[in-house]
């Protein structure tokens, strides 16, 4: 009987040491590689229903903290694109500033003296029939521009040498109003035309009112 109950303990005995070298092969053979079953991706649906229902029992605390975080993250958000975007406004008006000035540089290193505009105005004056009152036309502009093709008014805005107001009107004599003195000169002696018939006549109203 001894015997026999021995015996049974020696097999089982070997029985159990060979399923561990079974076991021990398997995850030899595999490296270890095969994921746990937990992160399988075909989930049975006991499986789903378990990761639910433990994922649903967040407190109404803990979400409205959730909440909160995300919208001040999308608030910071919107307020970084605002000032970015604020930011770059200013960066191109700065950058149209300096383009301005340099223009203005520019064309104030071409631009032609008092005396060559006058000079402009007497031949155009002549051209229009006009000699006999070019003292006036020449008088009346000192007045107004000193003869400057880039005069501006600060209060008024008129510009140029005819001292149009807007400067823009003088657009229907050329595109090239804001630096051409014959181009002026031309929209300023048609103006004087249509109201004033000539500069003398230019010249007696603007002595009278001292704005023509």
């Amino acid at each position: 009987m001894l015997t026999s109950n021995v015996t049974i303990m020696i097999v089982a005995i070997g029985a159990l040491a060979a399923a561990v070298v079974l076991v021990d092969i398997g995850r030899f053979v595999d490296g270890g590689t095969k994921p746990p079953k937990a992160a399988a991706p075909d989930l049975s649906t006991n499986d789903m229903l378990a990761k639910l229902t433990s994922a649903s029992d967040m407190d109404a605390v803990t979400a409205d903290a959730i909440a909160a975080a995300k919208k001040r993250a999308y608030e910071l958000h919107q307020r970084e694109l605002k000032r970015l975007k604020e930011q770059a406004k200013r960066d191109a008006a700065a950058r149209a500033k300096l383009k301005e000035q340099q223009e203005r540089e520019r064309l104030a290193k071409m631009n032609p003296s008092a005396g060559q505009n006058k000079d402009y105005g007497k031949k155009m004056n002549a051209l229009k029939g006009w000699g006999r009152c070019w003292s006036s036309l020449l008088t009346l502009w000192n007045h107004e521009s000193g003869w400057n093709e880039r005069a501006e008014n600060p209060g008024s805005g008129a510009y140029g040498i005819p001292q149009a107001l807007p400067g823009s009107k003088m657009m229907s004599a050329g595109p090239d109003w804001r630096t051409s003195t014959p181009t002026q000169i031309a929209w300023g002696l048609g103006y004087i035309k249509a109201r004033y018939t000539d500069p003398c006549g230019a010249w007696a109203w603007w002595s009278s009112h001292h704005w023509y």
